[in-house]
């Protein structure tokens, strides 16, 4: 008993003079529950949580509460613990988000969508629209749909771009899946939306896919056609 409390300890202390970056998830996890349950100290219970998660934040962050407190019989104090501290972190990318004005890169447009998107169990649909200095005027999420595809209307896009009087835009979706790759479907609907923006001497910029643990930018690998 006292050398788990002593792992804890250690783990505070640790918390304390090297401050949170330093610390694992594990070890931050640890620090939220104190301590652990029948002798078990806080680091193991954290270890044995995110375990169940495959190591992943981003999927116990897509939990409810009630699925949180069945894992590693959380109960309910810890598994809203848990919660709150994750959607805080959520919270906290998605002020950064917000700030982010031009768009130079395939890497500012996941910097934007990325806390958005990520924890979603569905597919959303989003478009930028950028003036000639690629500043952005405009997101706008264009259809929300199942976990495997959205249905996206190239007359709403357009639409908005002309009504913003937009010089270029990029598109942005997320795919629940895993994978980032896009599929066939999204390979189309960015030809039909390229053609019609064309006609209105709108540039489409890039179409960004954006999954857990990667992303996809259809300009990076050279899949528009300017």
């Amino acid at each position: 008993m006292s050398d788990r409390t002593d792992i804890d300890r250690e783990v505070r202390e640790k918390l304390v003079e090297k401050g949170v970056s330093a610390l694992s998830s594990t070890e931050l996890l640890s620090i939220l529950f104190q301590k652990g349950e029948g002798g078990m100290a806080a680091l193991d219970l954290a270890e044995r949580l995110l375990a169940g998660f495959g190591g992943s934040l981003s999927a116990m962050a897509r939990c409810t509460i009630p699925e949180l407190r069945v894992k590693e019989n959380l109960g309910i104090r810890r598994a809203a613990i848990v919660a709150a501290a994750l959607e805080l972190g959520h919270r906290e990318q998605s002020e950064k988000a917000d700030k982010q004005e031009v768009i130079r890169t395939n890497q500012d447009v996941i910097t934007m969508f990325r806390p958005l998107l990520v924890h979603l169990p569905h597919e959303e649909f989003w478009v930028i629209y950028l003036n000639t200095a690629n500043r952005v005027v405009d997101r706008v999420r264009i259809s929300q749909g199942g976990v495997s595809e959205t249905v996206v209307d190239v007359r709403l896009v357009m639409k908005r771009a002309i009504a913003n009087l937009a010089r270029g835009i990029v598109l942005v979706h997320n795919h629940p899946s895993g994978s980032a790759q896009p599929s066939q479907v999204d390979k189309e609907l960015t030809r039909k939306i390229a053609d019609a923006a064309a006609l209105f001497d709108i540039l489409l910029v890039d179409h960004v896919i954006i999954a857990e643990q990667e992303s996809f930018s259809f300009r990076e690998h050279a899949l528009l056609d300017h």
